[in-house]
C-alpha cells in the first residue's frame, strides 16, 4: 500500500517511550505496519487564538495543495500519453521515490525557516503553491492548444476517403489544370464497385473524356479514382454518379494550399517536440515542490494539532505508520484501545459533523490521537 497514517501521541516519561509503546503495540506481535519517526523541529507554537485559526487555514490549504499535487502527477501522465513506467520515474521528491521521501523525512530549513511564525511558513507554502497551480495552467494550456490543432491534422489526414484529406495521396499529373473547358474530378467507389466504375464512368454523362480515369490510393473499403470531363457536364455528372452509388468529393488541386497544410503539420510536430523536453522537466521539478510542499503542511498540521490537543510545553512523538491492506481495521483497533484514555469520547469513531473550534472535525474521522492520511497514489491508474 501507498498510503501512510501520519499519527502523534504526548510523550509519556520521554517521547522514546511513547514510540517504544506504539512499535511494541504495531510490530514485534503482530506486525500490524512499518513504522518510522516523523521528525518536526521545534517551530514556534504562537498564541492559542493563533493556533485555533491556523488549524481550520492548514486543513483548507492542505486541500489545495494535495489537489495542485495530483493535477501535476496527472498532467505528466497525460504529456507521456500514461506510459507507466515513464510515469513513475519522473514523479520524485528530492530526486527519490515518494515512500522514500515520507519516511526518510527532513524538514527544508532553507525553504521553510523555524525561525518564522507557523502562519508566515504556512503563506510561504501557500504563496509557492499557487504559482505552480497558475504556471501549471498556462504550460497545459498552451502545449493542449498545440496537442489538439496537430491531433486534428492527423485525423484529417486519416479515416475514410470519403472525408479524409487527399493532400498526400494526389499528385499534380493526376489532374487536368488551367483548362477553360475541362476540369477533373475524384470518385469514391466501393470496392466491390470498381468493375461497375470502370464499365459505366464514360456513359454517366454526354462529356467524360474516354479512358480518362485511373486508380490513384485505395483503403480497406474503397478507391480513389481521378476522371475528367467538360465544365457543362458537371451537375449531369455528379447526379448520376450519386445514383450509381460513387460518391464524388469536393477537391480542387490547389498546389499552395496543399504545400501550406503539409508545413502546417511539420511546423505543429516540430513545435510538440521542442516544447515536450522542457514541459516533462518542469513537470518533474514542480511535483517535487509540490509534494514536498505538500508532506510540510503534513508536519505543520500535525504540531498545531498536537499542541491543541496535548497542550504546552511541546510533548509529542510524530510517528508515520504504513499499514497493509488486510491490517487497516486491526491496527486501527490496536491504536484506539493505545490512546484511548487521551480522550474516552474518542473510544469510537465519531463519525458525524461536530464543530469544535482548532480542532478541525467537521465531516472527518476523529480518534483519541492526532491523525492524517497520506495517499502517495496520486493517478488515475495504478502505478
Amino acid at each position: 500500500m501507498t498510503e501512510f497514517w501520519l499519527i502523534s501521541a504526548p510523550g509519556e516519561k520521554t517521547c522514546q517511550q511513547t514510540w517504544d509503546n506504539m512499535m511494541v503495540a504495531t510490530t514485534r506481535t503482530n506486525s500490524l505496519s512499518t513504522n518510522h519517526k516523523l521528525n518536526i523541529p521545534d517551530l514556534k507554537v504562537g498564541t492559542l487564538d493563533v493556533l485555533v485559526g491556523l488549524s481550520d487555514e492548514l486543513a483548507k490549504l492542505d486541500g489545495f495543495v494535495e489537489g495542485v499535487v495530483k493535477k501535476v502527477a496527472q498532467y505528466m501522465a497525460d504529456v507521456l500519453e500514461d506510459s507507466r513506467d515513464k510515469v513513475q520515474e519522473n514523479l520524485l521528491a528530492n530526486g527519490v521515490d515518494l515512500v522514500t521521501y515520507i519516511t526518510r523525512f527532513q524538514w527544508d530549513m532553507a525553504k521553510y525557516p523555524i525561525k518564522q511564525s507557523l502562519k508566515n511558513i504556512s503563506e510561504i507554502i501557500a504563496k509557492q503553491v499557487s504559482q505552480i497551480d497558475n504556471d501549471l495552467k498556462a504550460r497545459a494550456s498552451s502545449y493542449n492548444n498545440l496537442k489538439g490543432n496537430l491531433q486534428n491534422l492527423e485525423r484529417k489526414n486519416a479515416g475514410s476517403l470519403l472525408s479524409r484529406s487527399l493532400a498526400d495521396i494526389v499528385k499534380k499529373e493526376d489532374f487536368v489544370l488551367d483548362s477553360e473547358y475541362l476540369i477533373t474530378m475524384l470518385v469514391v467507389v466501393p470496392k466491390t464497385g470498381y468493375a461497375d466504375w470502370k464499365k459505366a464512368y464514360e456513359t454517366l454523362s454526354d462529356m467524360v473524356v474516354p479512358r480518362s480515369t485511373n486508380l490513384l490510393f485505395e483503403d480497406q473499403d474503397s478507391g480513389l479514382f481521378n476522371v475528367t470531363l467538360f465544365r457543362k457536364a458537371l451537375d449531369d455528372f455528379r447526379l448520376k454518379a450519386r445514383e450509381n452509388k460513387f460518391t464524388m468529393r469536393d477537391f480542387q488541386y490547389n498546389e499552395e494550399e496543399l504545400k501550406a497544410d503539409k508545413e502546417e503539420m511539420t511546423r505543429l510536430s516540430t513545435d510538440k517536440k521542442k516544447q515536450f523536453g522542457p514541459l516533462v522537466r518542469w513537470l518533474k521539478v514542480n511535483f517535487s515542490e509540490a509534494f514536498i510542499a505538500w508532506v510540510h503542511i503534513k508536519a505543520l498540521r500535525v504540531f498545531v494539532e498536537s499542541v491543541l490537543r496535548y497542550g504546552l510545553p511541546v510533548n509529542f512523538q510524530a510517528m508515520l505508520l504504513q499499514p497493509t491492506k488486510k491490517t487497516t481495521k486491526k491496527l486501527r483497533e490496536v491504536l484506539n484501545d493505545l490512546y484511548k484514555h487521551l480522550d474516552s469520547s474518542a473510544a469510537g469513531v465519531i463519525d458525524f459533523a461536530m464543530d469544535i473550534p482548532g480542532l478541525n472535525l467537521s465531516q472527518q474521522e476523529y480518534y483519541p490521537y492526532v491523525y492524517y492520511k497520506i495517499d502517495c497514489n496520486l493517478l488515475d491508474f495504478k502505478l
